[in-house]
Order: structure tokens, then sequence, then C-alpha cells
């Protein structure tokens, strides 16, 4: 990473443990980093000092992380925006995703994991790449949309009238095609390729 002496990060957890460990983390990559235990305090400072990208966890009391991305995005448009979350929602994955966010973690952070996303959202860099594959058959998008639609492979099953196990093939199927590793990345390429049209904000 270019000029990271530079770069000020701010990190938004309402948990002083959890702060603390990524302080310490990300400032291996020797940038500036401000931590804040709320999201109305992360806002007062973004409104005075330079942000050169925001870490915000999801779930908070008070104000959430999807509530700051979308103040945040009103007066820094240009920000861009890594949500961390412990829970495993994928409608709320699209609907980030839909209002501006660069990337999504889940936690527990696999902290060599979480310092690449960072670098790559400081250079730039974080956006999917379409990978050349082949194209998902017509089951597998209707499972793809119910993935998006946050539905477990046994309701998927149950909706399309298929085994559990054939579900599973699917979604291997689909992610084997699609060069992802896990739910939250499927998620965001599916996006980026615009194979599921992404919810509005009606």
């Amino acid at each position: 990473m270019k000029n990271n002496t530079k770069k000020h990060i701010f990190f938004v957890d309402d948990e002083p443990r959890v702060r603390k460990v990524v302080d310490k983390t990300l400032k291996r990559l020797g940038t500036k980093v401000s931590c804040f235990a709320s999201a109305r305090d992360c806002l007062e400072q973004l409104r005075s000092q330079t942000c050169d990208l925001l870490i915000t966890d999801v779930k908070m009391p008070e104000m959430s992380g999807i509530e700051l991305l979308t103040e945040a995005k009103r007066f820094v448009p240009w920000l861009p925006v890594l949500l961390v979350t412990g829970y495993g929602d994928i409608p709320m994955a699209v609907k980030a995703l839909k209002m501006g966010a660069l990337n999504f973690l889940e936690k527990p952070l696999e902290m060599q994991s979480f310092l690449s996303a960072v670098e790559s959202a400081l250079d730039g860099t974080a956006a999917f790449d379409p990978p050349v594959g082949k194209k998902l058959t017509r089951t597998e998008m209707r499972v793809l949309r119910l993935i998006l639609d946050g539905k477990s492979n046994k309701e998927i099953a149950r909706l399309l009238h298929r085994a559990m196990r054939t579900i599973e093939w699917h979604r291997d199927n689909i992610m084997c095609k699609l060069g992802v590793n896990n739910t939250i990345e499927l998620v965001k390429q599916a996006a980026v390729m615009n194979l599921v049209k992404l919810p509005t904000n009606e």
C-alpha cells in the first residue's frame, strides 16, 4: 500500500475489546486510526476530520452500522465503507451493498484477511472482478435468488421440492462458477455481475 502513513481509518464498534484489538491490528499498516464506541460519535468527527476509510460494526445500540453508512454517504459520498457483522444476515448484506458499502466482512475476523480487505479498500482495488466461468443454469439462478433472500438449504429444498443434498450440490456449483468461497462473497459477486437485481430502497 502506497503512502499509507497519510491514511486515516475510522473504526466503530460498541465493544471495547474489539476496538482495542482492531486498533492495534490496523496500526500495523502504518495508518492513523480513530476508534469510536458509537455511530453518533463517529459521525460528529466525520464532519470535521479527514477520513480515508470507515469500518463499522453492523449491530450496535442507538444507531446501526447500516444507518451510519447511510448518514456518512450523505455528506461524504466518496468515502469507502467496510461493514463488519457477527450476524450472517444475507438480505442485510445485499441492502448494504445497494447502499454503497464496499465490502461486507463476517465476525470473528480473521486478521490477515481483514488487513487484506483494508489494504484493498485504501488502494481502491476492493471491487470484485467478474470471473471467467460457465453460465449458471436456470435452476442455479433460482437457487441463487433464494440464497440472496436469506433462505437456508433446507428452506430452498422445501420451496423447490428437491432433496437438501441436491440443493447443497447446486450451491457448491454456483460458488465454483462464480469463483467464491463463502456466502458473503457470493452475494457481492452476484451483485457485481448483475446476476440478481438488488432491492430498491423503497
